[in-house]
């Protein structure tokens, strides 16, 4: 009966995987995983250099709306590096394991 009842969860845990990250799971399954999902942060990082650039090309040029926008697209790029923002837009609470 342990054993049964450790394949159900096991397949369970299968199932909400493929819900919460298909790609990730299709990748595990072919034998080349990728990076789940709360570690892909390419868009992230490409605002944080235009951020940058902005940021520093507003200092330069003593433009302080450059500046600002420099900043504000700073802080829309650090929230993408948020692991949990999709359950955070979906309403679900964190929880700490």
């Amino acid at each position: 009966m342990a054993a049964f009842e450790e394949d159900r969860r096991l397949g369970d845990l299968a199932t909400r995987l493929r819900q919460d990250d298909p790609r990730f799971a299709r990748a595990l399954e072919a034998g080349t995983p990728c990076r789940p999902r709360e570690y892909r942060h390419g868009v992230a990082w490409l605002l944080v250099a235009v951020a940058l650039g902005g940021f520093v090309l507003g200092v330069v040029v003593g433009h302080g709306l450059l500046i600002a926008g420099g900043l504000v697209l700073a802080g829309a790029a650090a929230h993408l590096f948020d692991p949990d923002r999709g359950r955070v837009r979906q309403g679900i609470a964190r929880t700490s394991e």
